[in-house]
Protein backbone atom coordinates (compact mmCIF):
# COMPACT_ATOMS: atom_id res chain seq x y z
CA UNK A 1 0.00 0.00 0.00
CA UNK A 2 1.56 3.17 -1.01
CA UNK A 3 2.18 5.69 2.08
CA UNK A 4 -1.42 7.26 2.80
CA UNK A 5 0.69 10.93 3.44
CA UNK A 6 1.79 11.01 -0.56
CA UNK A 7 -1.77 9.73 -1.18
CA UNK A 8 -3.17 12.47 1.02
CA UNK A 9 -1.02 15.21 -0.01
CA UNK A 10 -1.81 14.72 -3.52
CA UNK A 11 -5.38 14.77 -3.72
CA UNK A 12 -5.30 17.69 -1.68
CA UNK A 13 -3.09 19.34 -3.93
CA UNK A 14 -4.98 18.08 -6.67
CA UNK A 15 -8.43 19.83 -5.06
CA UNK A 16 -6.58 22.83 -4.23
CA UNK A 17 -5.41 23.38 -7.73
CA UNK A 18 -8.59 22.90 -9.49
CA UNK A 19 -10.20 25.04 -6.66
CA UNK A 20 -8.20 27.89 -7.87
CA UNK A 21 -8.69 27.59 -11.25
CA UNK A 22 -5.38 26.70 -11.96
CA UNK A 23 -3.71 24.66 -14.69
CA UNK A 24 -0.59 21.63 -13.92
CA UNK A 25 1.82 24.16 -15.94
CA UNK A 26 0.51 27.43 -14.12
CA UNK A 27 0.94 25.97 -10.50
CA UNK A 28 4.13 24.23 -11.36
CA UNK A 29 5.45 27.70 -12.49
CA UNK A 30 4.15 29.42 -9.57
CA UNK A 31 5.80 26.70 -7.15
CA UNK A 32 9.09 26.80 -9.68
CA UNK A 33 8.40 22.77 -10.01
CA UNK A 34 8.89 21.14 -13.01
CA UNK A 35 5.36 20.07 -14.63
CA UNK A 36 5.81 16.16 -14.60
CA UNK A 37 7.34 16.42 -10.92
CA UNK A 38 4.10 17.79 -9.75
CA UNK A 39 2.01 15.77 -12.17
CA UNK A 40 3.69 12.76 -10.16
CA UNK A 41 2.89 14.41 -6.32
CA UNK A 42 -0.58 14.88 -7.12
CA UNK A 43 -0.71 11.13 -8.07
CA UNK A 44 0.67 10.01 -4.74
CA UNK A 45 3.73 8.80 -6.38
CA UNK A 46 6.04 11.24 -5.23
CA UNK A 47 6.13 12.81 -2.00
CA UNK A 48 8.13 16.25 -1.96
CA UNK A 49 10.94 17.65 0.56
CA UNK A 50 10.04 20.44 3.30
CA UNK A 51 11.37 23.30 0.63
CA UNK A 52 9.12 22.24 -2.03
CA UNK A 53 6.15 21.81 0.32
CA UNK A 54 6.76 25.09 1.24
CA UNK A 55 6.70 26.64 -1.92
CA UNK A 56 3.61 24.48 -2.79
CA UNK A 57 1.58 26.37 0.31
CA UNK A 58 3.22 29.77 -0.95
CA UNK A 59 1.78 29.30 -4.49
CA UNK A 60 -1.51 28.11 -3.05
CA UNK A 61 -1.62 30.47 -0.58
CA UNK A 62 -2.55 27.92 2.04
CA UNK A 63 -0.58 27.05 5.37
CA UNK A 64 2.38 24.46 5.66
CA UNK A 65 0.78 22.30 8.44
CA UNK A 66 -2.72 22.06 6.27
CA UNK A 67 -0.73 20.49 3.55
CA UNK A 68 1.45 17.74 5.38
CA UNK A 69 -1.47 17.29 7.77
CA UNK A 70 -3.31 13.98 7.68
CA UNK A 71 -6.57 16.02 8.00
CA UNK A 72 -9.03 17.03 4.53
CA UNK A 73 -11.43 19.34 4.07
CA UNK A 74 -15.54 17.38 4.43
CA UNK A 75 -15.37 16.63 0.62
CA UNK A 76 -12.31 14.58 0.59
CA UNK A 77 -13.80 12.79 3.50
CA UNK A 78 -14.53 9.70 1.75
CA UNK A 79 -11.59 9.71 -0.28
CA UNK A 80 -9.20 9.97 2.83
CA UNK A 81 -11.64 6.76 4.08
CA UNK A 82 -10.72 4.96 0.98
CA UNK A 83 -6.83 5.95 1.55
CA UNK A 84 -6.85 4.39 5.00
CA UNK A 85 -9.06 1.44 4.36
CA UNK A 86 -8.26 -2.50 4.41
CA UNK A 87 -8.98 -2.82 1.20
CA UNK A 88 -6.82 -0.51 -0.55
CA UNK A 89 -4.03 -1.78 1.70
CA UNK A 90 -4.57 -5.39 0.74
CA UNK A 91 -6.48 -5.42 -1.89
CA UNK A 92 -3.80 -6.99 -5.24
CA UNK A 93 -4.88 -4.03 -7.76
CA UNK A 94 -1.85 -4.69 -10.03
CA UNK A 95 -2.83 -8.11 -10.58
CA UNK A 96 -5.37 -6.06 -13.14
CA UNK A 97 -3.08 -3.85 -14.23
CA UNK A 98 -4.07 -1.00 -12.10
CA UNK A 99 -1.86 0.81 -9.18
CA UNK A 100 -3.38 2.05 -5.64
CA UNK A 101 -2.44 5.65 -7.13
CA UNK A 102 -4.77 5.36 -10.01
CA UNK A 103 -7.59 4.09 -8.17
CA UNK A 104 -7.30 7.44 -5.83
CA UNK A 105 -6.70 9.09 -8.65
CA UNK A 106 -10.14 8.95 -10.35
CA UNK A 107 -11.84 8.75 -6.77
CA UNK A 108 -11.18 13.01 -6.76
CA UNK A 109 -12.59 15.39 -6.64
CA UNK A 110 -15.27 15.72 -4.48
CA UNK A 111 -18.46 14.32 -6.68
CA UNK A 112 -16.29 11.17 -7.53
CA UNK A 113 -15.66 11.51 -3.21
CA UNK A 114 -19.69 11.35 -3.12
CA UNK A 115 -19.78 7.70 -5.28
CA UNK A 116 -17.26 6.35 -3.10
CA UNK A 117 -19.45 7.18 -0.15
CA UNK A 118 -22.16 5.69 -1.87
CA UNK A 119 -20.21 2.45 -2.79
CA UNK A 120 -19.56 2.56 0.94
CA UNK A 121 -23.03 2.79 2.45
CA UNK A 122 -23.97 -0.12 0.00
CA UNK A 123 -21.41 -2.12 1.12
CA UNK A 124 -22.02 -1.85 4.98
CA UNK A 125 -25.77 -2.18 4.06
CA UNK A 126 -25.02 -5.83 2.40
CA UNK A 127 -22.19 -6.70 5.14
CA UNK A 128 -19.48 -6.85 2.51
CA UNK A 129 -15.70 -7.66 4.33
CA UNK A 130 -12.72 -6.82 3.30
CA UNK A 131 -12.46 -10.44 3.07
CA UNK A 132 -15.03 -11.00 0.53
CA UNK A 133 -13.28 -9.25 -1.77
CA UNK A 134 -10.17 -10.25 -1.87
CA UNK A 135 -11.41 -13.86 -1.69
CA UNK A 136 -13.62 -12.63 -5.27
CA UNK A 137 -10.05 -11.30 -6.07
CA UNK A 138 -8.63 -14.58 -5.96
CA UNK A 139 -11.20 -15.85 -8.16
CA UNK A 140 -10.58 -13.71 -10.84
CA UNK A 141 -6.95 -14.25 -10.66
CA UNK A 142 -7.77 -18.02 -11.18
CA UNK A 143 -10.26 -17.28 -14.19
CA UNK A 144 -7.73 -15.05 -15.46
CA UNK A 145 -5.41 -18.30 -15.73
CA UNK A 146 -8.04 -20.52 -16.79
CA UNK A 147 -6.94 -22.32 -13.12
CA UNK A 148 -3.19 -23.26 -14.82
CA UNK A 149 -0.05 -23.07 -13.05
CA UNK A 150 2.59 -24.72 -14.78
CA UNK A 151 4.70 -23.12 -12.66
CA UNK A 152 3.29 -24.56 -9.40
CA UNK A 153 3.13 -28.05 -11.27
CA UNK A 154 6.83 -27.60 -12.05
CA UNK A 155 7.25 -27.01 -8.23
CA UNK A 156 5.48 -29.76 -6.96
CA UNK A 157 7.49 -32.39 -8.88
CA UNK A 158 10.94 -30.58 -8.14
CA UNK A 159 9.75 -31.14 -4.28
CA UNK A 160 8.50 -34.85 -5.25
CA UNK A 161 11.65 -35.38 -6.77
CA UNK A 162 13.98 -33.90 -3.97
CA UNK A 163 11.93 -35.99 -1.12
CA UNK A 164 12.09 -38.93 -3.14
CA UNK A 165 8.69 -39.66 -3.60
CA UNK A 166 6.91 -42.17 -5.49
CA UNK A 167 3.15 -42.79 -5.48
CA UNK A 168 1.05 -41.29 -2.99
CA UNK A 169 2.40 -40.21 0.17
CA UNK A 170 0.38 -40.45 3.53
CA UNK A 171 0.50 -39.09 6.52
CA UNK A 172 3.61 -40.46 8.57
CA UNK A 173 5.95 -39.78 5.74
CA UNK A 174 5.00 -36.20 5.05
CA UNK A 175 5.35 -35.83 8.98
CA UNK A 176 8.37 -37.14 9.12
CA UNK A 177 10.14 -34.64 6.54
CA UNK A 178 8.73 -32.29 8.72
CA UNK A 179 10.08 -32.95 12.15
CA UNK A 180 13.74 -34.66 10.94
CA UNK A 181 14.23 -32.16 7.71
CA UNK A 182 12.71 -28.77 9.16
CA UNK A 183 13.02 -29.25 12.92
CA UNK A 184 9.24 -29.03 13.28
CA UNK A 185 7.71 -30.91 16.26
CA UNK A 186 4.26 -31.43 15.48
CA UNK A 187 1.28 -32.16 18.16
CA UNK A 188 -1.99 -33.38 17.71
CA UNK A 189 -3.54 -32.96 21.32
CA UNK A 190 -4.27 -29.39 21.74
CA UNK A 191 -6.89 -28.67 19.20
CA UNK A 192 -9.22 -31.35 20.05
CA UNK A 193 -11.41 -30.48 22.44
CA UNK A 194 -10.15 -27.02 22.52
CA UNK A 195 -13.31 -24.44 23.62
CA UNK A 196 -11.93 -22.13 21.33
CA UNK A 197 -10.09 -23.68 18.78
CA UNK A 198 -11.25 -27.15 18.61
CA UNK A 199 -12.98 -26.18 15.13
CA UNK A 200 -8.84 -25.39 13.76
CA UNK A 201 -7.35 -28.10 11.80
CA UNK A 202 -4.00 -26.81 12.36
CA UNK A 203 -2.03 -23.82 14.07
CA UNK A 204 1.28 -22.82 13.59
CA UNK A 205 3.33 -21.49 16.45
CA UNK A 206 6.58 -19.74 15.12
CA UNK A 207 8.01 -18.88 18.75
CA UNK A 208 6.83 -18.61 22.59
CA UNK A 209 4.15 -20.13 23.40
CA UNK A 210 1.94 -22.84 21.77
CA UNK A 211 -1.88 -22.36 21.72
CA UNK A 212 -2.51 -23.84 25.10
CA UNK A 213 0.66 -22.17 26.67
CA UNK A 214 3.00 -25.30 25.69
CA UNK A 215 6.34 -24.79 25.33
CA UNK A 216 8.36 -23.92 22.06
CA UNK A 217 10.17 -27.06 20.16
CA UNK A 218 14.05 -26.19 21.13
CA UNK A 219 15.10 -26.59 16.88
CA UNK A 220 11.95 -25.14 15.57
CA UNK A 221 8.55 -24.34 15.08
CA UNK A 222 5.26 -26.24 16.55
CA UNK A 223 2.87 -27.92 14.26
CA UNK A 224 -0.52 -27.82 16.55
CA UNK A 225 -2.47 -29.92 14.35
CA UNK A 226 -6.21 -31.13 14.71
CA UNK A 227 -5.78 -35.16 15.69
CA UNK A 228 -9.44 -35.58 14.82
CA UNK A 229 -8.74 -34.97 11.51
CA UNK A 230 -8.88 -38.27 8.92
CA UNK A 231 -5.34 -39.80 7.67
CA UNK A 232 -5.61 -37.85 4.38
CA UNK A 233 -6.70 -34.50 5.61
CA UNK A 234 -3.27 -33.92 8.00
CA UNK A 235 -1.71 -35.73 4.90
CA UNK A 236 -2.95 -32.18 2.76
CA UNK A 237 -2.21 -30.43 6.49
CA UNK A 238 1.46 -32.03 5.96
CA UNK A 239 1.43 -31.40 2.71
CA UNK A 240 0.66 -27.71 2.41
CA UNK A 241 3.10 -26.82 5.68
CA UNK A 242 5.89 -28.32 3.33
CA UNK A 243 4.58 -26.31 0.50
CA UNK A 244 4.48 -22.96 2.73
CA UNK A 245 8.11 -23.77 3.16
CA UNK A 246 8.66 -24.44 -0.39
CA UNK A 247 7.04 -21.25 -1.49
CA UNK A 248 8.38 -19.05 1.27
CA UNK A 249 5.82 -16.86 0.88
CA UNK A 250 6.14 -13.23 2.70
CA UNK A 251 2.65 -13.29 4.43
CA UNK A 252 1.27 -16.36 5.20
CA UNK A 253 -1.68 -17.27 7.15
CA UNK A 254 -0.75 -19.54 10.30
CA UNK A 255 -4.13 -21.30 11.51
CA UNK A 256 -5.95 -22.91 9.12
CA UNK A 257 -9.15 -21.87 8.63
CA UNK A 258 -7.67 -18.56 9.02
CA UNK A 259 -9.04 -16.03 11.33
CA UNK A 260 -9.52 -13.37 9.34
CA UNK A 261 -7.56 -12.33 5.89
CA UNK A 262 -7.01 -8.73 5.83
CA UNK A 263 -4.37 -8.62 2.84
CA UNK A 264 -3.94 -10.05 -0.30
CA UNK A 265 -0.21 -11.76 0.22
CA UNK A 266 -2.03 -14.61 2.58
CA UNK A 267 -4.87 -15.13 0.31
CA UNK A 268 -2.40 -16.00 -2.61
CA UNK A 269 -0.14 -17.64 -0.46
CA UNK A 270 -2.54 -19.60 0.88
CA UNK A 271 -4.06 -20.91 -2.66
CA UNK A 272 -0.42 -21.52 -3.78
CA UNK A 273 0.76 -23.40 -0.89
CA UNK A 274 -2.87 -25.40 -0.94
CA UNK A 275 -2.33 -25.75 -5.32
CA UNK A 276 1.36 -27.19 -4.17
CA UNK A 277 -0.04 -29.79 -1.64
CA UNK A 278 -2.25 -31.23 -4.15
CA UNK A 279 -0.46 -31.45 -6.97
CA UNK A 280 2.28 -33.42 -4.14
CA UNK A 281 -0.23 -35.75 -3.31
CA UNK A 282 -1.69 -35.75 -6.68
CA UNK A 283 0.70 -36.32 -9.38
CA UNK A 284 -0.01 -34.39 -13.13
CA UNK A 285 0.86 -37.54 -14.69
CA UNK A 286 -1.47 -39.71 -12.45
CA UNK A 287 -4.83 -37.66 -12.64
CA UNK A 288 -4.14 -36.71 -16.39
CA UNK A 289 -3.97 -40.31 -17.46
CA UNK A 290 -7.17 -41.65 -15.09
CA UNK A 291 -9.30 -38.63 -16.50
CA UNK A 292 -8.48 -39.37 -20.01
CA UNK A 293 -9.18 -43.42 -19.28
CA UNK A 294 -12.31 -42.39 -17.55
CA UNK A 295 -13.33 -40.17 -20.41
CA UNK A 296 -13.22 -42.79 -22.89
CA UNK A 297 -15.31 -44.75 -21.03
CA UNK A 298 -18.86 -45.28 -22.94
CA UNK A 299 -20.81 -45.44 -19.75
CA UNK A 300 -20.71 -44.04 -16.22
CA UNK A 301 -18.57 -45.94 -13.43
CA UNK A 302 -19.55 -44.72 -9.85
CA UNK A 303 -17.52 -46.68 -8.59
CA UNK A 304 -14.37 -46.55 -10.56
CA UNK A 305 -15.26 -43.15 -9.25
CA UNK A 306 -14.93 -43.62 -5.60
CA UNK A 307 -12.14 -46.22 -6.26
CA UNK A 308 -10.01 -43.11 -6.92
CA UNK A 309 -10.90 -41.66 -3.31
CA UNK A 310 -9.17 -44.79 -1.75
CA UNK A 311 -6.28 -45.09 -4.20
CA UNK A 312 -4.68 -41.67 -3.58
CA UNK A 313 -6.01 -41.47 0.03
CA UNK A 314 -8.43 -38.44 -1.24
CA UNK A 315 -11.04 -36.53 0.37
CA UNK A 316 -13.94 -35.56 -2.12
CA UNK A 317 -13.00 -31.92 -1.98
CA UNK A 318 -9.04 -32.26 -2.28
CA UNK A 319 -9.72 -34.47 -5.57
CA UNK A 320 -12.21 -32.15 -6.95
CA UNK A 321 -9.74 -29.27 -6.20
CA UNK A 322 -7.52 -30.93 -8.22
CA UNK A 323 -10.03 -31.93 -11.19
CA UNK A 324 -10.58 -28.30 -11.68
CA UNK A 325 -6.91 -27.93 -12.41
CA UNK A 326 -6.69 -30.79 -14.27
CA UNK A 327 -9.41 -31.12 -16.39
CA UNK A 328 -9.05 -28.05 -18.43
CA UNK A 329 -5.23 -29.23 -19.54
CA UNK A 330 -5.88 -32.89 -20.17
CA UNK A 331 -9.24 -32.52 -21.35
CA UNK A 332 -9.82 -29.57 -23.18
CA UNK A 333 -12.61 -28.51 -21.34
CA UNK A 334 -12.44 -25.01 -20.09
CA UNK A 335 -16.30 -24.41 -18.68
CA UNK A 336 -16.12 -25.84 -15.29
CA UNK A 337 -17.52 -25.23 -11.90
CA UNK A 338 -17.46 -26.22 -8.25
CA UNK A 339 -18.99 -25.53 -5.72
CA UNK A 340 -19.48 -26.45 -1.80
CA UNK A 341 -22.79 -26.71 0.67
CA UNK A 342 -22.77 -27.09 4.40
CA UNK A 343 -25.81 -28.96 5.89
CA UNK A 344 -26.97 -28.08 9.15
CA UNK A 345 -29.09 -31.59 9.91
CA UNK A 346 -30.69 -30.06 13.35
CA UNK A 347 -31.79 -26.89 11.76
CA UNK A 348 -31.74 -28.14 7.85
CA UNK A 349 -29.94 -24.80 6.89
CA UNK A 350 -28.29 -25.06 3.66
CA UNK A 351 -25.11 -23.17 3.36
CA UNK A 352 -23.30 -22.00 -0.44
CA UNK A 353 -19.44 -22.24 1.34
CA UNK A 354 -17.21 -22.09 -1.68
CA UNK A 355 -17.71 -21.74 -5.54
CA UNK A 356 -14.90 -21.16 -8.04
CA UNK A 357 -16.88 -20.93 -11.53
CA UNK A 358 -15.06 -21.28 -14.77
CA UNK A 359 -18.37 -21.41 -16.95
CA UNK A 360 -20.47 -18.52 -18.48
CA UNK A 361 -23.30 -19.59 -16.30
CA UNK A 362 -24.40 -18.24 -13.09
CA UNK A 363 -24.66 -21.57 -10.90
CA UNK A 364 -25.30 -21.39 -7.16
CA UNK A 365 -23.94 -17.76 -5.81
CA UNK A 366 -24.54 -15.49 -3.28
CA UNK A 367 -28.66 -15.15 -3.59
CA UNK A 368 -30.58 -13.08 -1.25
CA UNK A 369 -31.62 -13.68 2.06
CA UNK A 370 -34.16 -16.18 3.16
CA UNK A 371 -34.05 -17.84 -0.40
CA UNK A 372 -33.37 -21.79 -0.78
CA UNK A 373 -31.13 -23.21 -3.30
CA UNK A 374 -32.75 -25.47 -5.73
CA UNK A 375 -32.91 -28.92 -4.21
CA UNK A 376 -32.39 -30.73 -7.77
CA UNK A 377 -28.93 -29.82 -7.48
CA UNK A 378 -26.59 -32.81 -6.77
CA UNK A 379 -24.90 -31.62 -4.23
CA UNK A 380 -28.27 -31.34 -2.53
CA UNK A 381 -29.19 -34.44 -3.59
CA UNK A 382 -26.25 -35.81 -2.04
CA UNK A 383 -26.95 -33.99 1.25
CA UNK A 384 -30.41 -35.18 1.28
CA UNK A 385 -29.13 -38.94 0.36
CA UNK A 386 -26.50 -38.99 3.33
CA UNK A 387 -28.80 -37.01 5.78
CA UNK A 388 -31.65 -39.84 5.20
CA UNK A 389 -28.69 -42.54 5.60
CA UNK A 390 -27.74 -41.37 8.85
CA UNK A 391 -31.39 -41.09 10.34
CA UNK A 392 -32.00 -44.43 8.99
CA UNK A 393 -28.44 -45.58 10.93
CA UNK A 394 -29.47 -43.69 14.11
CA UNK A 395 -32.75 -45.22 14.61
CA UNK A 396 -31.13 -48.19 14.66
CA UNK A 397 -28.12 -47.28 17.06
CA UNK A 398 -25.39 -46.63 14.67
CA UNK A 399 -24.15 -44.63 12.27
CA UNK A 400 -23.23 -44.18 9.00
CA UNK A 401 -20.41 -41.82 8.06
CA UNK A 402 -19.76 -43.22 4.35
CA UNK A 403 -19.77 -41.20 1.27
CA UNK A 404 -23.20 -40.15 -0.85
CA UNK A 405 -22.68 -39.80 -4.35
CA UNK A 406 -24.98 -38.49 -6.80
CA UNK A 407 -24.13 -37.67 -10.87
CA UNK A 408 -26.53 -36.73 -13.27
CA UNK A 409 -26.80 -34.32 -16.60
CA UNK A 410 -28.65 -31.42 -15.41
CA UNK A 411 -30.07 -28.75 -17.79
CA UNK A 412 -29.99 -25.85 -15.97
CA UNK A 413 -33.32 -23.60 -16.98
CA UNK A 414 -33.59 -19.60 -16.83
CA UNK A 415 -35.85 -18.43 -14.00
CA UNK A 416 -35.99 -14.93 -13.21
CA UNK A 417 -35.24 -12.48 -16.02
CA UNK A 418 -31.02 -12.02 -15.71
CA UNK A 419 -30.77 -15.14 -13.49
CA UNK A 420 -28.62 -17.35 -16.10
CA UNK A 421 -28.87 -18.74 -20.25
CA UNK A 422 -30.38 -22.18 -20.88
CA UNK A 423 -27.36 -24.67 -20.24
CA UNK A 424 -26.58 -28.42 -20.12
CA UNK A 425 -23.72 -29.63 -17.48
CA UNK A 426 -22.59 -33.20 -16.31
CA UNK A 427 -22.65 -33.04 -12.51
CA UNK A 428 -20.95 -35.45 -9.80
CA UNK A 429 -21.24 -34.56 -6.19
CA UNK A 430 -20.38 -36.30 -2.92
CA UNK A 431 -21.35 -35.45 0.67
CA UNK A 432 -20.57 -36.62 4.12
CA UNK A 433 -19.69 -35.65 7.07
CA UNK A 434 -17.67 -32.93 8.07
CA UNK A 435 -14.83 -34.38 11.12
CA UNK A 436 -15.06 -31.27 13.26
CA UNK A 437 -18.09 -30.11 13.40
CA UNK A 438 -20.74 -32.79 14.42
CA UNK A 439 -24.01 -32.63 13.07
CA UNK A 440 -22.54 -31.03 9.27
CA UNK A 441 -22.33 -32.54 6.35
CA UNK A 442 -20.46 -31.52 3.26
CA UNK A 443 -20.96 -32.06 0.02
CA UNK A 444 -18.76 -30.69 -3.17
CA UNK A 445 -19.71 -31.04 -6.94
CA UNK A 446 -17.88 -30.65 -9.99
CA UNK A 447 -19.56 -29.70 -13.13
CA UNK A 448 -18.67 -29.82 -16.84
CA UNK A 449 -20.68 -27.76 -19.19
CA UNK A 450 -21.69 -29.96 -21.77
CA UNK A 451 -20.03 -27.98 -24.92
CA UNK A 452 -18.78 -29.34 -28.06
CA UNK A 453 -15.33 -29.60 -26.38
CA UNK A 454 -16.83 -31.92 -23.44
CA UNK A 455 -18.69 -33.80 -25.42
CA UNK A 456 -16.06 -34.75 -28.09
CA UNK A 457 -13.96 -35.44 -25.06
CA UNK A 458 -15.83 -37.24 -22.74
CA UNK A 459 -17.48 -40.10 -24.12
CA UNK A 460 -20.07 -41.35 -21.32
CA UNK A 461 -21.90 -37.81 -21.72
CA UNK A 462 -24.93 -38.92 -23.35
CA UNK A 463 -24.71 -42.44 -21.12
CA UNK A 464 -28.93 -43.22 -20.93
CA UNK A 465 -28.53 -44.26 -17.22
CA UNK A 466 -27.24 -40.93 -16.11
CA UNK A 467 -30.71 -39.22 -14.65
CA UNK A 468 -31.37 -35.65 -16.67
CA UNK A 469 -33.12 -33.07 -14.65
CA UNK A 470 -34.14 -29.17 -15.28
CA UNK A 471 -33.04 -27.46 -12.47
CA UNK A 472 -32.92 -23.49 -11.87
CA UNK A 473 -31.15 -21.30 -9.29
CA UNK A 474 -33.22 -21.15 -6.16
CA UNK A 475 -36.81 -21.75 -5.51
CA UNK A 476 -38.08 -18.63 -5.15
CA UNK A 477 -36.86 -17.95 -9.02
CA UNK A 478 -38.01 -21.47 -10.00
CA UNK A 479 -40.11 -21.72 -13.04
CA UNK A 480 -40.16 -25.69 -12.55
CA UNK A 481 -44.38 -26.20 -12.14
CA UNK A 482 -44.03 -29.92 -10.98
CA UNK A 483 -40.84 -29.91 -8.98
CA UNK A 484 -41.51 -32.42 -5.90
CA UNK A 485 -38.83 -31.18 -3.71
CA UNK A 486 -39.30 -27.52 -4.12
CA UNK A 487 -38.94 -25.55 -0.35
CA UNK A 488 -40.42 -22.49 -1.05
CA UNK A 489 -42.54 -20.69 -3.57
CA UNK A 490 -41.60 -19.16 -6.22
CA UNK A 491 -42.08 -15.28 -5.05
CA UNK A 492 -39.44 -14.01 -7.05
CA UNK A 493 -40.15 -15.60 -10.22
CA UNK A 494 -43.54 -14.19 -9.63
CA UNK A 495 -42.35 -10.79 -8.65
CA UNK A 496 -40.49 -10.41 -12.05
CA UNK A 497 -43.43 -11.43 -14.27
CA UNK A 498 -45.62 -8.90 -12.24
CA UNK A 499 -42.57 -6.60 -13.16
CA UNK A 500 -42.86 -7.37 -16.50
CA UNK A 501 -46.56 -6.74 -17.33
CA UNK A 502 -46.44 -3.38 -15.37
CA UNK A 503 -43.73 -2.12 -18.04
CA UNK A 504 -45.36 -3.90 -21.02
CA UNK A 505 -48.65 -1.62 -19.87
CA UNK A 506 -46.45 1.33 -19.35
CA UNK A 507 -45.37 1.11 -22.54
CA UNK A 508 -48.62 0.42 -24.33
CA UNK A 509 -49.89 3.42 -22.19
Amino acid sequence: MPDRLRLILGVKLRALRQERGLGLKALAQKAGLSVSYLSEIEQGKKYPKPDKIVDLSVALGVPYDDLVSLRVDKGLGAVKEVIESPLLRGFPFDLFGVDAESVVRLLSPDKAGALVQAVGDVTRAYDARVEDLLLAALRAYQQMHANRFPDLEAAAERLRERLGIEGVPDAARLRGVLEREHGYRVETDTLPGHPELGAFRSVLSQGGAGPAGGAQAAGGAVLHVNGALRDEQLAFLYARELAFLELAPDDRPLASPWVRAERFGQVLANFEASYLAGALLLPAAEIDAVLLAQADAERWDPAAFLALLDRYRSTPEMLFHRLTQRVPEALGIDELYFLRFHHETTTDRVELTKTFNLSRVPVPHGVSAGEHYCRRWPALQALAALDARQRTAAGRGGTDDGPAVVAQRQHFVAGTAGDAEPADFFVLAVARPLSLRPGVNSAVSLGLRLTRATKRAVRFWDDPALPRLDVSLTCERCPIADCRVRAAPPTALREAEAEAGRRAALAAL
